[in-house]
């Protein structure tokens, strides 16, 4: 089968540098949105027998992205693609993968059963929220990571790689924080949050480890409003930090997370390019590295039949 490479309009500049990468044109889409707000898909070339990828991810307007995403799914099964693999940097409704409430939707499962109603033989995706999320599919998913694309920046930092201390800004996190203090050679550190007062918020109390004359980094798989990361900033150079970075596969920076960076102590924001940073969010200490080349690795593994686990053996 011929390799085909479509994008929706939550993030073409990205899949415009995956299409670099694989010396391929991306495929022609026209997507209309009519005055009742309803959406039209059509694709523009013939499909019929060829491999195709469709690169769509969860930003504003989501549920735009995630129903678009679908009308092409299902418009490319009935172009007769002989393959369709949804490429989804950052997974719609990805912290929504348990009830942790009662009478609420699981949406994460919704979503991967919707994908594959609308016709998705397989998915490839990034740094899931939550690994088993996995498991909501009956098709086969490609779940990569783009932490090692982080390491690479993070080793890069002469003044932190001089004194590092990994930390976990909260004990959920510890488990991927230490796979980082492994890679960056540091140390590791865990801040204890307690909810002390009767707002019920967390806030940090104790730390399990010591920062003390080290350049601190903090992980996490997103960056949201990013409270947990600051407060948890503020917290290790109150503990004698010497500064303070933080690195996140996913930037949604909602809310007032600029607002918030910029009243911070850290110096330095590492995130993707998994989710398109418009101008308006962009500061001098967000570092954007991109995660083309890495999908577009996968996508030529997965289309020539090549074991993508061995590619992130490998980082």
């Amino acid at each position: 089968m011929d390799l085909t490479i479509l994008s929706g309009s939550s993030h073409p500049e990205l899949c415009a540098a995956i299409c670099t990468t694989l010396g391929v044109k991306p495929a022609s889409a026209t997507i209309t949105t009519f005055s009742n707000e309803n959406i039209k898909v059509r694709i523009d070339e013939s499909v019929r027998g060829r491999d195709v990828f469709v690169v769509q991810t969860s930003c504003p307007p989501v549920h735009n992205h995630l129903v678009e995403l679908l009308m092409l799914i299902d418009a490319l099964r009935g172009a007769s693609a002989g393959r369709i693999t949804a490429v989804i940097p950052y997974y719609f409704y990805a912290r929504s993968d348990k009830k942790d409430e009662p009478r609420i939707s699981i949406t994460a499962r919704l979503v991967a059963d919707l994908l594959q109603t609308a016709g998705a033989d397989r998915v490839l995706t990034l740094d899931l929220h939550s690994p088993q999320a996995h498991g909501f599919f009956k098709i086969p998913v490609d779940h990569i990571t783009a932490v090692p694309l982080l390491v690479q920046s993070l080793l890069a930092d002469r003044e932190l790689m001089s004194a590092p201390v990994v930390v976990a800004p909260d004990v959920g996190e510890s488990k991927d924080a230490g796979r980082m203090a492994r890679s960056l050679h540091a140390p590791l550190a865990i801040v204890d949050k307690r909810r002390t007062g009767d707002d019920e918020k967390a806030r940090p109390v104790h730390m399990v480890g010591d920062v003390a004359g080290h350049h601190a980094v903090m992980v996490d798989d997103e960056m949201a409003t990013g409270g947990t990361i600051f407060e948890a900033a503020r917290f290790v150079t109150e503990r004698g930090a010497l500064s303070v970075r933080a690195a996140v596969v996913h930037g949604v920076l909602s809310g007032g997370c600029l607002d918030r960076l910029r009243a911070s102590d850290l110096t330095r924001l590492i995130i993707t390019d998994t989710i398109p940073l418009p101008e308006s969010k962009r500061d001098p200490r967000i570092e954007v590295v991109s995660v083309a080349p890495l999908l577009a690795e996968a996508i030529s593994r997965i289309h020539n039949g090549q074991s993508v686990s061995a590619m992130m053996s490998t980082r």
